[in-house]
């Protein structure tokens, strides 16, 4: 019997390229796909940022209270996924700081997850039983205005140089209860491919760590980043687990997919942290549609986080019940798959606390009274 294969659009076909804005509208190919070109040419003025978006009375105020204390950096790339007439673009929102920013209020915190209390030495923080966070680089190549690490990303005092590196692979070393290492910053990725590698391979070396995250947003906000030559050298080191950060669909271009289709293929394990942001996902039809995309893009979401206690971002956060509403709005409505954990990351270091919907109506005895996700009632007795 002789079958037909049907030719249907890819998934890739799906997702929509991103946008140049006049500005760069005679760049160069070459140039614009070079991750090292949109480094150069973030934007970090006012006077660059206003040939890119119609800037409001909000945003100019917002920027000169706040760029000395927390840079301005966007990519062009990223810079073409905001609406410049819309200030509540929820791109924007990330990129471009707002007067809320400018509030320090009661509860916020500068260290909000105690993880300078933690550094048993410089760049290490040894919370958990067998893993460690491991900061490698303060650059990141946007610098988003819901930052938890304001306080020391694009901060060039707190580079992690060299001594610094080697001090924290030395600790990994001695500790044989570490087997999980997450590589973060910064945005380890902002680390050049040599560096990367090195770093990379020190560890591997190590007998007693088994597996390494890293933690980056270039796959949203700089996916030129991932290279071919990247995408190979990480396949080398494996099992490699990347976490990343997508917040909105309209950060699911076709550039992030393919960038994500290249760490795939190289068979890297993907994962995303979404954070709730008041203006920009704290509505589960987003969520929904943000998750049914990342899992095309071969992206498992992963986590969703609480906003932190980080100062000057408390007009971005949203009260715990939105993240349970849209959990349960998510929970049998669509398939496990997209479904993540929503967590808060407990102020002072007390970790990450699962936050679910209450399905237990009732326990007494070998007993339970459970409610599904369409709120029925059903009873469950143990042996």
């Amino acid at each position: 019997m002789a079958f037909t294969i049907v030719t249907k659009n890819t998934v890739r076909e799906r997702f929509p390229s991103a946008v140049r804005p006049d500005l760069w509208k005679d760049t160069e190919d070459k140039d614009w796909n070079n991750w090292i070109w949109q480094q150069q040419k973030r934007i970090k003025s006012m006077d660059v940022l206003e040939k890119v978006i119609n800037v409001d009375a909000d945003e100019h105020a917002a920027f000169a209270g706040s760029h000395e204390q927390f840079n301005m950096g966007i990519t062009p790339y990223y810079a073409s996924l905001m609406d410049k007439n819309d200030p509540n673009c929820p791109v924007r929102l990330q990129a471009v700081a707002k007067t809320g920013e400018l509030k320090i209020v009661d509860t916020d915190m500068e260290d909000p997850l105690a993880e300078e209390r933690d550094m048993p030495v410089p760049g290490i923080t040894h919370r958990y039983p067998d893993r460690v966070l491991f900061y490698t680089t303060h650059n990141c190549p946007v610098y988003c205005r819901h930052c938890t690490r304001k306080r020391k990303v694009a901060d060039p005092s707190s580079s992690a140089a060299n001594k610094q590196l080697e001090e924290g692979l030395a600790y990994i070393e001695a500790h044989k209860e570490i087997r999980d290492v997450v590589i973060s910053g910064g945005d380890p990725l902002s680390n050049s491919d040599e560096r990367l590698e090195y770093i990379l391979s020190r560890l591997r070396a190590i007998e007693h760590v088994q597996v390494f995250r890293i933690g980056t947003r270039n796959l949203v906000t700089l996916p030129q980043r991932i290279t071919d030559n990247l995408a190979r050298m990480l396949s080398k080191y494996h099992p490699v687990f990347i976490h990343t950060h997508f917040n909105h669909p309209k950060e699911c271009t076709r550039e992030a997919f393919d960038a994500c289709a290249k760490l795939a293929d190289a068979g890297c394990v993907i994962n995303n942290q979404m954070v709730l942001l008041k203006g920009v996902n704290d509505d589960p039809k987003i969520v929904m549609e943000l998750n049914h995309k990342l899992l095309m893009m071969r992206v498992r979401p992963y986590y969703i986080f609480q906003c932190d206690l980080s100062q000057g971002i408390s007009h971005f956060r949203t009260p715990v019940e939105t993240g349970l509403k849209i959990v349960q709005a998510l929970r049998g409505w669509t398939s496990g798959m997209a479904v993540p954990h929503y967590v808060i990351d407990a102020p002072g270091g007390g970790g990450k606390i699962p936050i679910l919907p209450n399905y237990v109506i009732k326990h007494e005895g070998k007993k339970w009274l459970l409610r599904n996700y369409k709120g029925l009632e059903f009873e469950y007795i143990e042996p």
